[in-house]
């Protein structure tokens, strides 16, 4: 089913690096694009390097998206980022995995973090509400952006504002018993730490 998801807007997944992200609430596959080289060869050597193994998702918010990106001795940044690789084809459908950065007013070329990324829970939108996003942002979705977002749901607005560089293949329903989990009132953190760990599956 999620490869379904996947191959029906346009997002074909042959012959890109696979890798595993092993939770404490259940297994994720997830596809690195390779029309992304810098984030997917960033993702690959960090995960080579180790630095997600007994990491935590620090951010959880649902009906948007779970994110994760320290190392497990509390490292946020590598120091250093990843230049923008924004591609039309890829966007914040439900399952999208994306680099999180600093805001626009630090970060005006949209770089991302060296480590931290997150995936998208989103919801489902209507017509009306894609119109209206649209009118606020000043610019259109592609008929495939809109027909996922109207089915599998995402989250539209961060489209061209962060790099979506893969996507999950198997695993959706993990991203979503992740997202539902009870969190702080401030700063969004499971109150019951949900750890991970990457490997590249080869």
């Amino acid at each position: 089913m999620m490869m379904y998801a996947a191959m029906s807007f346009g997002q074909t997944v042959s012959q890109q690096t696979r890798v595993q992200i092993t939770t404490s609430m259940g297994n994720i596959t997830v596809v690195l694009y390779n029309e992304t080289p810098q984030h997917r060869d960033n993702f690959i050597k960090l995960i080579n390097q180790g630095w997600y193994e007994e990491s935590n998702f620090h951010r959880v918010i649902n009906k948007f998206m779970i994110q994760g990106g320290h190392r497990n001795d509390g490292t946020q940044d590598p120091g250093y980022t990843v230049p923008a690789e924004f591609r039309a084809q890829f966007f914040h459908k439900k399952g999208a995995l994306a680099a999180a950065r600093q805001g626009d007013q630090v970060n005006p070329q949209k770089a991302s973090s060296g480590c931290q990324f997150y995936i998208v829970q989103g919801e489902v939108f209507t017509d009306q509400q894609l119109n209206e996003m649209e009118a606020r942002m000043g610019r259109k979705f592609t008929e495939q952006q809109r027909q996922a977002y109207k089915t599998i749901g995402g989250t539209p607005h961060l489209d061209g504002a962060y790099t979506v560089f893969g996507e999950v293949v198997q695993g959706l329903d993990v991203v979503e018993k992740i997202a539902a989990v009870p969190t702080s009132p401030q700063g969004n953190v499971p109150l019951t730490p949900v750890t991970f760990s990457i490997k590249i599956l080869k």
